[in-house]
């Protein structure tokens, strides 16, 4: 006799989290918890190593955010983490050389004056990348690959290659210090992933910059406006970096042209494996907060077990495609 469930049951079913992208990687992220908590008991899930964790993942979160945006338009940025550094740089020197007495002054002034810095280059950098691939029509990877390059160069010339450091108490508040308990970098990620879900899932901008990256010969002939929605993309990348740059100082107490190196194709791995499609059109700024938290948890678990950098390479690598495949057979699935 064969059985049949109600109608109900089985739209209820359909519509449970873990039958898309999302859902999976929220499955994977628990399974990673898990299987850490059980390889280290006495110490993955302390209130020490979730801390530290809070306070490292945030700035990968940001440049992914970024990374999360230009791919949604069918672009992406290389430039982001020369941005970020570039733009800590100049919020550095403003508040230990250019501005005299500023770190000596009122807490909050030195604060604001950082942070406006700091986002002033972001912003401007994002301009500039933005001009270039909407206005002059130059392919986002050659356009900000180059402009990699430039920012790179310029943090460089602005430094002679040394590191700046010696901030303020209060700076050095917002990249360790705890508010309510929880650290002040976890906070800043939760305002800019909400502030971004909105930009992304409630505005127009989201919506075109979706049909752009779906289909950017329909946007043209439906009368989208194109350059602009790119221009706005970049920008907003470009003032995601600024902040990430921000946060990086306060929390290292030293701005350096060469800081994070490696963080570039780290937001990259994070984008692809919290479901972004560099191809454009989809990404959910959920799907890449579970990936960052993944991959924080999959790094402090092999830090505590005393693996190699090699091992976790290795293991990062292999949960990527871990996350494709099932994408893959998810969307294969779907197909009549």
């Amino acid at each position: 006799m064969n059985l049949r469930l109600p109608a109900w049951l089985r739209q209820g079913w359909r519509r449970l989290p873990w039958r898309g992208s999302t859902g999976r990687l929220l499955l994977l992220t628990l399974a990673v918890f898990a299987g850490m908590a059980a390889l280290s008991p006495d110490r993955f899930l302390t209130r020490a190593n979730l801390e530290s964790m809070a306070f490292q993942f945030p700035e990968l979160a940001l440049l992914a955010f970024a990374i999360l945006l230009t791919m949604l338009s069918a672009g992406i940025d290389l430039s982001v983490v020369a941005t970020a550094n570039l733009a800590g740089i100049l919020a550095a020197l403003v508040l230990t050389r250019w501005w005299p007495g500023l770190a000596d002054g009122p807490a909050p002034f030195a604060v604001a004056a950082a942070g406006i810095t700091a986002l002033a280059a972001g912003g401007a950098c994002g301009t500039v990348n933005g001009l270039l691939i909407a206005r002059a029509g130059i392919s986002p990877i050659l356009a900000t690959l180059g402009t990699l390059q430039l920012y790179t160069g310029l943090a460089l010339v602005i430094t002679r290659g040394h590191a700046v450091y010696g901030f303020p108490d209060a700076l050095l508040f917002l990249g360790n210090g705890l508010w309510l308990g929880v650290p002040m970098p976890f906070w800043l990620f939760l305002g800019a992933a909400g502030l971004l879900a909105v930009l992304v899932n409630r505005t127009a901008f989201g919506v075109e910059a979706r049909l752009l990256g779906t289909n950017p010969l329909a946007a043209t002939f439906a009368a989208l406006p194109v350059r602009g929605v790119l221009f706005r993309t970049y920008l907003a990348s470009g003032l995601l970096g600024g902040l990430t740059g921000l946060l990086m100082i306060a929390r290292t107490n030293s701005a350096k042209a060469d800081y994070g190196s490696s963080y570039l194709l780290q937001a990259i791995l994070i984008a692809v494996l919290g479901g972004v499609n560099p191809a454009g059109g989809f990404g959910t700024v959920l799907g890449v907060s579970l990936a960052v938290v993944a991959l924080q948890a999959l790094g402090s678990g092999f830090t505590l077990l005393g693996f190699s950098n090699f091992t976790r390479e290795f293991v990062w690598g292999l949960f990527l495609l871990l996350i494709m495949v099932l994408n893959r057979l998810g969307r294969t699935n779907r197909q009549p």
